[in-house]
């Protein structure tokens, strides 16, 4: 065996090594976090229920965690005032859903539309600027009038709280596009629909995935929201019902499904955009300071 052979030899087993010990870190700190969150998350929990016990807290206003789960354990064994459990959560999470989709879609397309139109944004920027100002929970009541305490309410709530988040960030990343990447492409004799989506939208698929993290949230918002102004069905209505009768337990229990719900979605929209963005480097934990 030569020199060069050698070294190349080391050099590769050095890489080698190099990337077990990073894979190694970013192990251990993925451990790391899941063990604290956990700690965190118990720690909480006794020092609330310890805090109610000792008088510190005022259980009618902030309940205590073991109140909390026996109404939950009554909602998944008895059923809601309204009906079961799941059936309210399945009306709230179709409304969430729905507007999500639409919602997202629509932003997506205004966002580069008028991205990729400069006339049409200079023209149209002052009235979405005023649009955006309007706070929109505030719709939902005109809402209400318009599609009544049906579904189209809450699903047309919550695609207003969604289009703006996606729109944003849409019209943005398409305006933040590689200026040299758009010109090449007109060089090399692309038309205009091609650039937009061979180039432009690949270049904002970032910022829009980005946006749908937040805008998730939001249509949930939206349909609880929506319900809370008037429903016959759904988790809005369980914590209007539970507010009436000043059960806070109630409150905190419907708030409890609702993050398990959003957080659920966070872990799907993850593993999406993960996938769709496969191109990004894997991220490593850096040893020491």
């Amino acid at each position: 065996m030569n020199t060069a052979t050698m070294k190349q030899n080391l050099n590769t087993a050095i890489l080698g090594d190099e990337e077990r010990k990073a894979i190694a870190r970013a192990t251990n700190h993925k451990r790391l976090v899941i063990f604290l969150r956990i700690a965190l998350a118990v720690v909480t929990l006794i020092g609330w229920e310890l805090a109610v016990n000792w008088g510190l807290m005022d259980a009618f206003f902030f309940s205590k965690p073991s109140a909390i789960y026996e109404q939950l354990m009554i909602w998944l064994t008895e059923g809601t005032a309204q009906g079961p459990l799941w059936r309210e959560l399945m009306v709230t999470m179709e409304e969430t859903v729905l507007g999500f989709l639409i919602g997202s879609l629509l932003g997506i397309f205004f966002g580069i539309a008028l991205g990729r139109n400069k006339l049409a944004a200079d023209v149209l920027s002052i009235y979405i600027k005023v649009a955006n100002a309007i706070p929109r929970v505030v719709l939902g009541s005109i809402f209400i009038i318009m599609f009544g305490l049906g579904m189209g309410s809450k699903v047309a709530l919550a695609v207003v709280m969604v289009f703006f988040v996606v729109f944003g960030n849409a019209f943005q990343g398409v305006r933040e596009a590689d200026k040299n990447l758009i010109a090449n492409a007109y060089i090399l004799g692309a038309n205009k629909r091609q650039v937009t989506f061979s180039v432009v939208f690949p270049s904002a698929l970032t910022w829009i995935l980005a946006s749908l993290h937040v805008s998730f949230g939001f249509a949930l918002v939206g349909a609880v929201v929506g319900e809370f102004l008037g429903a016959r069905h759904g988790i809005g209505l369980l914590i209007a019902t539970a507010q009436g009768t000043f059960n806070a337990a109630g409150v905190f229990a419907a708030m409890i499904v609702l993050a398990i719900v959003a957080l659920a979605a966070e872990y799907l929209l993850t593993a999406i955009e993960n996938k769709l963005l496969k191109w990004r480097p894997a991220q490593f934990v850096e040893h020491g300071m």
